[in-house]
């Protein structure tokens, strides 16, 4: 089966990729010379594959605070190939009738609610990357095509050496003997990679639409996070030290990028499709698995 795919290569693709080895990828990235931001380019790829029935996209500038410094600035990289480069693919899905899976995020929700965000939620995002993100759902989903949005969380995985994830930078820091003081205030639903690219084959094969949190069965603090690491690896607990983001705003960053204090995310939609997303503790124990 051929899939047009954009950002195929990068951390999460490229495991979407070996877990499915079955789909053949028209890539679209940096590597195979063909931008999101070159429309006559992005027709090539789907004029020569026509028996491409799904478009998968996962390129986006991901660096929030590298976006927070071109704030509102629609000709900065980040508005461009999160939103313009959204509206490029979405034009040619419209045109070549294609299904699209577009990769979304947690941030397009402002971190003020108790509790886990629904995908029913109003999205509010408070910093730019958000915004874009937010702006290009936006783009998918008045196109009227037909497509998904998945909102990832924080994707983690054994193994990648071009990029690091939030859990192997945690992981390398508790092997040199030195964490920095890990926030109490701040919440997230990391995501197992592998259950992400179980996810996106079951997408591919039924063709679902609508919004779905594709995202990890547990919400915790960075504080929590590391002292589940810690267990399950069988790091020194007293290397972790309680921080607040409230205390990191006002003593470190003060004048930063805004910051949500709670990014939980429910993923009951997505799980009612039959599709397992693992709690942090079961992805931690898969990484051990696949690890040794």
């Amino acid at each position: 089966m051929k899939i047009i795919a954009t950002g195929i290569t990068g951390l999460v693709g490229s495991r979407i990729s070996e877990l499915n080895p079955d789909l053949s990828f028209a890539d679209i990235s940096i590597e195979s010379g063909i931008s999101i931001l070159d429309p006559v380019a992005l027709e090539k790829v789907f004029t020569n594959n026509p028996d491409a029935v799904t478009v998968l996209h996962l390129a986006a500038f991901t660096d929030v605070n590298g976006a927070w410094s071109q704030n509102k600035d629609q000709n900065g990289l980040c508005f461009q190939l999160n939103v313009t480069g959204t509206q490029n693919i979405v034009n040619l899905c419209k045109k070549y009738g294609k299904y699209l899976i577009h990769i979304s995020t947690d941030y397009v929700f402002d971190g003020t609610k108790e509790g886990k965000y629904l995908e029913t939620d109003t999205s509010s995002p408070i910093e730019w990357y958000g915004e874009t993100k937010y702006l290009a759902e936006k783009v998918v989903l008045d196109s009227g095509i037909k497509a998904a949005i998945l909102r990832l969380a924080f994707p983690y995985r054994a193994s990648f050496e071009p990029k690091k994830d939030i859990v192997r930078k945690l992981i390398d820091g508790f092997k040199v003997g030195k964490l920095y003081p890990q926030w109490t205030d701040h919440f997230t639903s990391p995501t197992f990679i592998d259950d992400i690219a179980v996810a996106v084959r079951k997408f591919i094969d039924n063709q679902y639409t609508g919004i779905y949190h594709c995202c990890g069965s547990s919400a915790q603090s960075p504080f929590d996070m590391c002292q589940l690491i810690a267990e399950v690896f069988g790091f020194d607990k007293s290397l972790i030290v309680a921080s607040t983001l409230a205390e990191f705003l006002t003593t470190q960053a003060p004048g930063s990028r805004p910051w949500q204090k709670n990014l939980s995310l429910d993923n009951s939609k997505i799980t009612a499709l039959g599709i397992k997303m693992k709690t942090l503790r079961e992805g931690l124990e898969e990484m051990k698995r696949q690890l040794s």
